[in-house]
């Protein structure tokens, strides 16, 4: 074995052969076949007697074997490596070299040539030229090829492929295929029991169980690569995710999370994973085309444009081609990134970025009295927690004045739905900046029943949703994780058993846009956010994805305001399914507008003295549920 390394290594190190080298190899083996075949067919004493007129012959009928060799450029390629479609070419050459072959010979047999001076094969012989030297040009191809991929595989990194249907079979095959080896394939792993220690590909197949991320250590596999039919399966597999972690084992996925299973799949599509992608979801399907159809050709406006939720939307409402966008936010370098992404994105929508406030009216209301919106998706916010606990005057003027703002002009000129970012922590609040987001919830549906009940004229029709932490957003505490382990730690952690819901951007807006299509006014909408996510756990799954070693994992203890765990519904709520399985429709208590109006004009007028306890009190009083954790005013609750 260590020489035929060593011979591998030689002839592997050194350029490919000429073309014409090639060539040369399978003219030879043709004509050996020949010598062969016609000895064979007609016996010792009868080859030796005319073995020149033989040679002759056969020298004469490598001509159109040349010449078909050319046609179907067998010895154009490079023998390491030859694929199938080669070998199908080689057959094509043999076939039709042979035929030429076989017209020589009958024309030898049924006319006046002397066959004193030449000899060619007949029917029987050329048959077996035919086979003899396809099957060896084959061989030679298969076994320069199979020699290439066992011993060259200096610096190709050891891997398994986690699937064997088509997708991991379509990974396993794309590996063999490049030129350059960068992964050398060891193993397959299944889910079924039917493959168990079977080979596939020539390499064995290990079932998934307990263990299977030691079973890849000991083999020396040092990456992981996911089937695109595999991924949600995968994903929703802690115990082997975890396993593969701690075996020090790379995972790679594939690219997107669509496959149709007939677009051919390569590894060059997979990258590898961060903690984003190996946190257990469900894929989630939306109506695009019931929601395109909504907002081709309308204006719409966005509020809080710039941040994590609202570019999402702005990106996913820009595909459906509106009539005009009208895009908001205070923070002006993000608005100058939105503004950029939309003349490289999306160059023939028409749309402005307005850098200002939702609190400034009289702004706001140019806005609407010119571009007069037909749908406004309302993100803007202050979301920080600890942020808003301190500043609780800023929370009431920005986040509820804000959205009242938005909401009476979006009424008075006539916006035909109105659909507001709210959020988990505005369930059962134990913080500011939830019971300020209650509270724009109450206002608005307080308004949509007013409309409803004839109380104020207008055709807008509101609707909310909640949702929890999504992936990568801005101050969210993967970004924080990472850039502490990126200075060697600690992970500060605020409590062991924290948990927390998680959802991706993208499937977050999905849901936002589905949700604004489906609601006819006055819902608060909720969206099922799969499975709660241990931040310990995330925090040690980070350190071991980064490959980072003695990163210590520090708790810092609960910050103000902050709970355990966030609730999507209020215990006394209960929900009413929709169309879509991932969205429902929160069952809550009806609000009389008058009531929230006035309850919002005392605030916001309290809200001016900056007197924290005074203007939580009356926060307190306007939603009874709202109960202060590990914050300054929980005394308040006494």
């Amino acid at each position: 074995m260590n020489f035929l390394k060593k011979v591998a290594d030689w002839y592997f190190s050194k350029r490919t052969l000429p073309y014409w080298c090639i060539l040369i190899i399978d003219c030879s083996i043709v004509f050996v076949c020949g010598l062969f075949a016609m000895y064979l067919a007609n016996g010792g004493n009868y080859f030796v007697a005319n073995f020149w007129q033989i040679v002759l012959g056969l020298f004469i009928c490598l001509i159109p074997f040349i010449v078909f060799f050319k046609v179907f450029h067998t010895y154009s390629g490079i023998i390491r490596y030859s694929s199938f479609v080669d070998l199908q070419r080689l057959v094509l050459a043999t076939l039709c070299g042979s035929a030429v072959m076989l017209v020589l010979g009958l024309i030898e047999r049924f006319t006046s040539i002397d066959t004193d001076a030449i000899h060619f094969p007949g029917p029987f012989t050329t048959l077996m030229i035919f086979t003899g030297s396809t099957l060896l040009m084959w061989l030679v191809r298969v076994i320069v090829k199979r020699i290439f991929d066992t011993f060259n595989i200096d610096g190709a990194v050891p891997v398994a492929v986690y699937g064997t249907k088509a997708g991991g079979v379509g990974i396993a095959k794309s590996l063999n295929a490049v030129r350059e080896k960068k992964y050398n394939l060891k193993l397959f792993i299944t889910d079924g029991q039917e493959m168990k220690d079977t080979y596939l590909m020539g390499k064995k197949v290990y079932f998934n169980e307990k263990g299977i991320g030691e079973i890849l250590k000991k083999e020396g596999i040092k990456a992981l690569l996911v089937s695109p039919r595999k991924t949600e399966i995968f994903r929703s597999n802690t115990e082997m995710v975890d396993e593969i972690i701690e075996a020090g084992i790379k995972i790679l996925m594939y690219g997107s999370e669509e496959w149709d299973g007939k677009t051919p799949v390569s590894h060059h599509q997979l990258h590898e994973v961060e903690i984003e992608d190996l946190l257990p979801r469900d894929k989630i399907e939306v109506d695009m085309k019931a929601i395109g159809d909504l907002l081709a050709g309308k204006r719409i406006l966005i509020t809080g444009a710039a941040g994590s939720i609202g570019s999402e939307i702005v990106r996913q409402v820009a595909a459906f081609s509106p009539s005009d966008m009208v895009l908001i936010d205070q923070a002006e370098t993000p608005m100058h990134d939105i503004r950029l992404m939309m003349a490289r994105d999306f160059p023939n929508v028409k749309n402005i970025t307005v850098v200002t406030s939702i609190t400034n009216k009289e702004h706001m209301e140019k806005i609407f009295s010119i571009h007069r919106p037909e749908y406004v998706f309302h993100a803007a916010a202050y979301k920080h927690v600890p942020m808003m606990e301190d500043n609780p005057a800023i929370a009431v003027q920005n986040n509820i004045y804000g959205t009242r703002v938005i909401a009476d002009l979006a009424v008075k000129y006539g916006t035909r739905k109105f659909v507001m970012i709210s959020t988990d922590k505005a369930v059962n609040p134990t913080n500011v900046m939830g019971c300020s987001k209650r509270i724009c919830e109450i206002y608005c549906q307080s308004l949509n029943k007013a409309i409803t009940d004839g109380q104020v004229e207008g055709v807008t029709q509101f609707v909310t949703t909640r949702f929890g932490n999504v992936l990568g957003s801005n101050g969210s505490v993967i970004p924080i994780f990472k850039e502490q382990i990126r200075k060697g730690g600690p992970v500060t952690v605020t409590h062991p058993d924290i948990i927390r819901y998680f959802m991706l951007i993208p499937e977050a807006c999905k849901l936002v846009l589905e949700a604004g299509t489906m609601g006819k006014g006055g819902e608060i909408f909720v969206f099922d956010m799969g499975k709660p996510v241990k931040i310990v756990d995330l925090a040690k799954r980070m350190i071991a994805l980064s490959g980072a070693k003695d990163i210590e994992i520090k708790f810092s203890g609960l910050r103000d305001g902050e709970k355990l765990y966030e609730e999507v519904l209020n215990d006394k709520e209960g929900t009413i399914p929709t169309v879509h399985p991932k969205i429902m429709v929160a069952k809550v208590r009806e609000y009389d507008y008058k009531t929230a109006c006035s309850n919002e004009e005392k605030l916001l007028e309290l809200s001016e003295s900056f007197d924290d306890m005074a203007i939580v009190r009356m926060m307190k009083e306007i939603v009874p549920e709202y109960k202060s954790r590990c914050s300054k005013y929980e005394e308040l609750d006494k």
